[in-house]
């Protein structure tokens, strides 16, 4: 059973983030005609930015809804053979429970993807070293599109500058694939299969995807299935992608953290503000843990390494249920905290992130993230860290807090607990700073699954 994928089976969004791409613009598309669509998929993945190309000067990628798959021709039985949770789509009831999706942000008051919105079946995902040569490459995908997509929303971002709206570091401690990532900037390298269909994941499995009858790719344009039955594997060398908008209220997380540590007298205190705004996050603005440096801001310390257990086991430095702790409890977890049993429950949770900041126009403007990650296992990875981790009161023998930064707060607000000698301090009525504005699980298929949506016999 192949343990690697090769890169140019892959969409490069897998490998890279395109983080020497600055400018990027995700546009959400329906079927207006299925064979039409089906021909420009032909010409697309013939320009689609593969995981072999090392650094392109602009990139194009795509992703499809299962309502997507089902419009462009793939059979009913063969999109319900994907994972149930992509099937089924994230705004189904149980799904709202689960992913925290209640009160303002139901998805009946979303912009996009929510059931009284426009059908999203197609992300097409275009990036560009410019701001210029971004407008001309939308301005093309759209012009193409003509007659066969009908475009249903434009979600511009910004440029890329490292920080999210808050003004905190994004983008670090992500995990690595192995045999693609091992370069150092990845914390830990895991199996292929936690992010690529059709590799073994870290139980040694094959995820969920949808394998053809012999006589449904007469071309043989997909790869054999790799578990040895010998039918087609649409699913290989693909992912699942999670996106979802994320509205941030940045002023309400700096009023709030403001008015929490004011002094006796009243009168501000911005060092304690950043110091409670950092222990929300578990980060300094630089992104240094709070783990290696406690008690100031540390640039130089933001790439480092860092575990849990052996420095904080308590939540003294880094509060146990400050974002980041939540996100990637490391070595915290059971079974044996601080061992490599630990860790390898945690790997097994592990997100690949892509996300990108944006601002609206407006007075005021939106700003916020367009939260992007890709798993193999939906169930395991994504909806497990956003309910049992992110949303879960309980978390790390904690007993009413949620995740201060992106966790609902409910009517009367969340609470957040700093784990302090002598005596804690918990922080009420902390308020819901971000907001769930759209979002959708999507399909992001191998170049050989490209091809083959663009060629099958309907």
């Amino acid at each position: 059973m192949s343990t690697a994928f090769e890169p140019e089976d892959v969409q490069g969004l897998i490998v890279r983030g395109y983080g020497k791409l600055p400018y990027a613009a995700f546009l959400l598309l329906s079927v207006e005609d299925a064979a039409a669509t089906r021909a420009l998929l032909g010409r697309w993945a013939r320009e689609i930015t593969s995981g072999a190309v090392a650094r392109p000067e602009a990139a194009l990628n795509i992703a499809f809804t299962a309502a997507g798959l089902r419009a462009v021709g793939l059979p009913d039985r063969t999109v319900d053979a994907f994972a149930p949770q992509f099937v089924e789509g994230m705004t189904t009831e149980h799904r709202g429970r689960l992913l925290g999706d209640l009160g303002p942000a139901d998805p009946k008051g979303w912009l996009w993807g929510g059931p009284d919105n426009p059908a999203v079946h197609v992300l097409l995902l275009v990036y560009a070293d410019t701001a210029p040569s971004l407008d001309r490459r939308v301005t093309a995908r759209l012009r193409d599109a003509q007659g066969a997509l009908a475009p249903v929303m434009a979600l511009p971002t910004d440029e890329l500058g490292g920080t999210e709206p808050f003004g905190f570091r994004d983008g670090l401690s992500q995990p690595g694939i192995e045999g693609r990532h091992g370069d150092g900037r990845h914390d830990r390298a895991l199996p292929a299969g936690e992010f690529v269909l059709g590799h073994p994941n870290a139980y040694g499995q094959l995820g969920e995807r949808p394998l053809l009858a012999p006589d449904a790719d007469p071309e043989r344009v997909l790869p054999p299935d790799p578990g040895g039955s010998g039918r087609p594997d649409l699913g290989r060398d693909g992912s699942y992608l999670v996106l979802r908008q994320l509205r941030q209220d940045v002023d309400a997380f700096w009023s709030y953290t403001g008015e929490r540590t004011r002094r006796p007298d009243g009168t501000p205190d911005a060092a304690a503000q950043l110091r409670l705004a950092a222990k929300m996050v578990g980060r300094w603005p630089s992104g240094a843990p709070l783990v290696l440096t406690p008690d100031r801001d540390d640039p130089s310390r933001a790439e480092e390494e860092f575990g849990y257990h052996a420095d904080d086991p308590d939540g003294l430095r880094c509060p146990l249920g400050a974002h980041i702790r939540r996100a990637n409890p490391r070595d915290s977890q059971e079974p044996r905290p601080g061992t490599a049993a630990s860790l390898d429950v945690t790997d097994r949770h592990r997100l690949l992130r892509r996300g990108r900041s944006y601002t609206t126009e407006g007075t005021p403007p939106e700003r916020g993230l367009y939260f992007m990650c890709l798993n193999g296992d939906l169930a395991r990875q994504y909806e497990f860290v956003q309910h049992s981790w992110i949303n879960d009161p309980a978390f790390s023998g904690l007993h009413d807090d949620s995740d201060p930064l992106i966790a609902p707060g409910g009517p009367r607000g969340a609470t957040f607990t700093e784990q302090r000698e002598p005596v804690r301090r918990r922080h009420p009525g902390v308020p819901a700073f971000v907001q769930v504005r759209g979002g959708a699980y999507f399909f992001l298929p191998g170049v050989p699954a490209l091809r083959y949506l663009s060629t099958m016999p309907v």
